[in-house]
């Protein structure tokens, strides 16, 4: 368990009484995984998931034809091959390729977990096994709103002419990648509902952390450290490409894909003509397919740097994994999605720990749900006090940490909780937020409800640039010592839905 700060997120995140941790999470459509196993081991019987049960409704519409769909037969490994392992020569991101359906933002970020042995022991148990206490039965670990969830699944597999239709292992004996697949395939509805999505979420849902955005058309001036500090740290890290005129994954002549999720890998800087050029590893989850342009693998500057450097980094295979300079990067990709458990990193010293509020609340139409304030259909009285509000006291940076910290001070995140198990049928909401500073005394003394004249007479301090129709909004701030009032809201108003409002701050901070 790590120490300090991350300790203290981490506990944010969980449940009470000790339900919902990676150690002891909540049993996901209430199916226990050791109960199961031992009355199958008693039976003798291979498990069959009623929950997910190895059909057509499991697969989904939309991603096979209906001639496709009729030739899928569900598979146990042992079918497919005749010693299948669930790991083979340890877990890499080289171990699995995409298959049939569109899930390239799972698979990069689960590119990005294997770097990472501690969160990936939280996500995938690493004990399971084809030939010791086997009945079919495999479970795994998500942290999804607000809790980790623990899932079970049988092992039965969709196949055509017995080859996998989703992702497939470059080792056929090796079958991790399809089963974590099935789990999250089972947590989003089915493997339909996979298709399309961000690395962001994903990545949230391995680690129960913070997720920082970074748009790279306006990056922060101090990026090239910020993506060196993550990746020493234990972060997790994907990129997107902007999408083409259709949304189909059409390969450029640069050798990327257009609206396609990719991993980042790694960072290096090397001398290059006596000036430092600025590296970035980035992995494509199709597992291959690979960038053209300078410093990729066939690319002649490889001649005229250090044998060391070339060696360590130059791997000429067709891997879907390449090196392009930070400015290439910036040019070709439009956003970067870090995923931690602990958002030290950010500033880069140790002096700073970043303390963790945690809140769960809902919008009723009718009675919390008053829209945004700057939202013209939003403005009477009347529905100006239509808002759930946190009142938050941040207190001054003290000792080291006032000397040393950067810039930006606070994080708030805001992520939108489903109302249906299917992903694909949830209709995400327009959400945001506003920060008002609470300035005047008759005002610090106010107690329960703030009035409408408070947010007609005052203009937020702060607030999300846009907002957005996804699971989650992020704004990094920097927040003065004092009191403030952030509203969590919907666009438009009367629009019901829950929550989840995370707070950290490197100053202390009490909120009502």
């Amino acid at each position: 368990m790590p120490s300090g700060v991350c300790k203290t997120l981490i506990e944010a995140r969980h449940g009470k009484d000790g339900f919902g941790t990676p150690e002891n999470p909540e049993r996901f459509l209430n199916q226990d995984y050791q109960q199961l196993k031992k009355y199958c081991l008693s039976q003798h019987l291979r498990y069959i998931d009623d929950m997910f049960p190895p059909d057509h409704q499991t697969i989904g519409e939309g991603i096979l034809s209906p001639q496709d769909l009729a030739r899928v037969t569900w598979l146990r490994p042992g079918k497919l091959v005749p010693d299948p392992s669930f790991v083979v020569d340890g877990i890499s991101r080289f171990d699995f390729g995409q298959g049939m359906v569109g899930d390239c933002w799972f698979l990069a970020s689960a590119g990005a977990l294997t770097f990472q042995n501690y969160i990936l022991g939280q996500v995938v148990p690493l004990e399971q096994r084809f030939d010791v206490d086997y009945c079919g039965l495999f479970h795994f670990r998500f942290w999804r709103f607000g809790q980790w969830v623990d899932v079970v699944i049988d092992d039965k597999l969709p196949t055509i002419n017995g080859r996998l239709i989703f992702v497939h292992s470059k080792d056929p004996n090796e079958f991790w990648p399809a089963l974590l697949e099935k789990a999250y395939a089972k947590v989003c509805g089915s493997y339909a509902d996979m298709n399309a999505g961000t690395p962001a979420e994903a990545l949230v849902d391995f680690t129960g952390g913070v997720h920082i955005c970074i748009n790279l058309s306006e990056p922060p001036p101090m990026l090239w450290d910020m993506i060196c500090r993550a990746g020493q740290s234990k972060s997790l890290m994907g990129c997107g490409t902007p999408q083409g005129e259709t949304s189909a994954n059409t390969v450029l002549p640069n050798g990327l894909v257009q609206g396609h999720a990719y991993a980042v890998t790694g960072v290096k800087e090397l001398i290059y003509q006596g000036q430092k050029v600025r590296l970035i590893r980035v992995w494509n989850p199709w597992g291959q397919g690979e960038w053209k342009g300078d410093w990729s693998d066939q690319s002649p500057l490889w001649q005229t740097v250090s044998p060391q450097d070339r060696e360590m980094c130059l791997s000429v295979r067709n891997d879907g994994e390449f090196w392009l300079t930070l400015e290439d990067f910036l040019r070709f990709y439009s956003d970067l999605d870090i995923c931690c458990l602990c958002p030290d990193f950010l500033d880069g010293g140790n002096s700073c720990h970043w303390k963790t509020s945690y809140y769960e609340g809902r919008w009723i139409a009718g009675t919390t749900a008053g829209g945004c304030i700057n939202n013209p259909g939003t403005s009477s009285p009347y529905t100006l006090m239509l808002f759930i509000i946190y009142r938050v006291k941040v207190e001054d940076l003290v000792g080291e940490c006032a000397k040393t910290s950067g810039e930006n001070n606070m994080l708030l995140s805001l992520m939108q909780k489903p109302d249906k198990r299917n992903r694909r049928l949830v209709k995400n909401l327009f959400i945001g937020f506003s920060i008002f500073k609470v300035s005047l005394f008759h005002y610090k003394a106010q107690r329960g409800k703030f009035p409408a004249a408070f947010f007609t007479t005052n203009r937020p301090v702060a607030q999300t640039k846009t907002f957005v129709n996804g699971r989650e909004v992020m704004e990094f701030l920097n927040m003065t010592a004092g009191e403030y009032l952030i509203v969590p809201c919907t666009f438009n108003p009367n629009q019901t839905a829950s929550f989840i409002l995370t707070v950290l701050a490197k100053a202390e901070t009490h909120v009502q």
